[in-house]
């Protein structure tokens, strides 16, 4: 008999990289909610999309085997929240939401590993005086406790800049903040997170060298990371420009980032389910921190595991809901290294003409196994996009695998310069030159 998943914001594009599991024909991939509903929605309702997932689970009439999602919440909360109300497998509400909170989930980093949390303090950005709550010098980082992809998140400088972000701030943190504290109703929230709620922001302290992420899974307590991503910035070292696999990081710094990952996921009380932490290295003084927790897989890595490894990290999901961890190690794909590129404009302009679709043929057919997807809409501004980057726009996202690092970052200006756009202000798309990483 198959096996029946139910996927959160399904879409033709992540369901094309189902087809690459091992035995896919003995799955059957059923959609939760359209891609729209719970990914970057201008504002929604925590409690009524809960329900009318639990009325659609409650009424299939065959088993359900799980529940995949691979965006940020509301997916990664609503998957930890149905699974515990249907009795499948997956990390508890309470812990995913732990984890979430930017705050809660500082403070319990603080605990167990002092030396990796950088400075931090919760600010309440409706206060009368919002800087008297502020303990770091500048410069430091905002964001609000819950929001994802840089949305709402400042480097400030100074107070003139601290004002002007919190006006942003107010304008627009309740259309996440709202649904994320109608998820902590349905949980107890220790005392020391205190007041701090979706509609507060996070003040850290600002984190220099390298970022890179580890994408793992727990099985009743076993820990396995089965792969690690680089996640690399801009040379303005503000908005991201790739996710590339596998991570060229030395053997030391990657054994150091997963032995930190399974210390701290215990310490959360985070089990049977996927997830995924971000980490900074500064390699110049050897020292370490964590960026952030995510509670899942990411979409971004989907299309690079297809590639390095011929399988998707869906497999993840899949493994742990029939109670086995996931060994990427058993699989090859045709390339060394993937990666997913985000090719941005720093100016706000209008789009009037993105690349036809014919042009976007050629362009794949002339890099065999790339995919290129247009970000941004004809006869819009860029900031109309759905809670963009702070300070630039993604004008598309492109896919592509290669034999070694050189050979793929070459592949990539080439192709970004080969599609046109044609903006209102005359300028271009800003895919900035990078070198090769090695150690």
């Amino acid at each position: 008999m198959p096996k029946h998943f139910f996927v959160l914001g399904l879409d033709p594009l992540r369901l094309s990289y189902l087809k690459y599991l091992p035995n896919a024909q003995d799955y059957r991939f059923h959609p939760l909610f359209r891609l729209e509903e719970v990914v970057n929605p201008a504002t929604f309702d925590y409690d009524v999309m809960l329900e009318r997932a639990r009325q659609q689970l409650a009424a299939f009439p065959e088993p359900i085997a799980g529940i995949i999602g691979h965006w940020d919440f509301p997916t990664s909360v609503l998957l930890a929240h149905l699974s515990e109300l249907f009795g499948l497998r997956s990390a508890s509400l309470a812990a995913v939401l732990k984890c979430e909170h930017k705050y809660w989930s500082r403070l319990e980093q603080r605990k167990v590993m002092p030396e990796w949390t950088p400075g931090f303090c919760a600010v309440d950005p409706f206060a009368e005086n919002p800087r008297e709550q502020l303990s770091l010098d500048f410069p430091f980082w905002l964001k609000p406790i819950k929001a994802h992809s840089s949305y709402l998140g400042f480097r400030i400088e100074n107070e003139a800049a601290f004002d002007e972000a919190l006006k942003k701030i107010r304008a627009a943190v309740h259309s996440c903040g709202d649904p994320f504290n109608q998820a902590l109703a349905h949980i107890q929230v220790p005392e020391e997170v205190g007041p701090v709620d979706g509609n507060w922001c996070i003040a850290e302290e600002i984190l220099t060298g390298k970022q890179c992420g580890i994408e793992g899974a727990l099985l009743d307590g076993q820990y396995r990371v089965h792969g690690i991503v680089d996640t690399v910035k801009d040379s303005r070292n503000l908005s991201f420009t790739r996710y590339e696999y596998p991570s060229v990081w030395p053997r030391y710094a990657q054994q150091k980032i997963c032995a930190a990952g399974e210390k701290i996921l215990q310490h959360m009380g985070f089990d049977n389910s996927a997830f995924g932490i971000e980490f900074f290295w500064d390699e110049r003084e050897d020292r370490f921190w964590i960026l952030e927790i995510n509670t899942r897989i990411s979409q971004s890595h989907c299309d690079q595991f297809v590639k390095v490894h011929g399988v998707s990290n869906h497999l993840v999901p899949i493994e742990l809901a029939c109670g086995r961890l996931p060994d990427f190690r058993r699989y090859r794909g045709d390339y060394r290294t993937a990666a997913k590129f985000m090719l941005r404009r720093y100016r706000d302009t209008v789009l009037e003409q993105a690349p036809p679709e014919v042009q976007i043929e050629h362009v794949e057919r002339d890099f065999p196994g790339s995919n290129v997807v247009i970000a941004a809409e004809e006869g819009h501004r860029l900031s109309e996009q759905s809670m963009p980057d702070s300070y630039s726009f993604e004008i598309a996202n492109i896919w592509l695998g290669a034999q070694d690092q050189q050979q793929l970052l070459d592949h990539y200006h080439q192709l970004a310069d080969s599609l046109e756009f044609h903006f209102a202000d005359g300028g271009r798309p800003e895919p900035f030159q990078f070198n090769c990483v090695r150690y």
